[in-house]
């Protein structure tokens, strides 16, 4: 007689497989926890594009917000330090994100 295993959680299954196939770089990591950190309004509205030096450059939906989140950058910068610690970018630009 064999011995039946318990099922496993799906979501550990899924989290194994996203880590194995998630890019390694800053920007991803930056990416994946960038709701998280900045909260479901502010990522609809911006969306980190590139990191180059340690400094992160997000396209924001218009100049208001590129202009609102220049203003928040120590706050915005704390979140994503306490989200990603030494991943965190050292610093943030903000960009009007060109149309289609």
């Amino acid at each position: 007689m064999t011995r039946r295993r318990a099922p496993r959680q799906a979501s550990e299954a899924f989290r194994a497989a996203l880590d194995r196939a998630a890019p390694k770089t800053g920007l991803a990591a930056v990416q994946a926890a960038w709701s998280t950190a900045l909260g479901e309004r502010l990522a609809a509205v911006a969306t980190p594009v590139s990191e180059r030096g340690g400094t992160l450059t997000v396209d924001c939906a218009d100049g208001v917000w590129a202009q609102e989140l220049d203003l928040m950058q120590d706050q915005l910068l704390e979140r994503l330090r306490a989200e990603l610690g030494e991943r965190a970018p050292q610093a943030l630009r903000f960009r009007v994100a060109k149309g289609p």
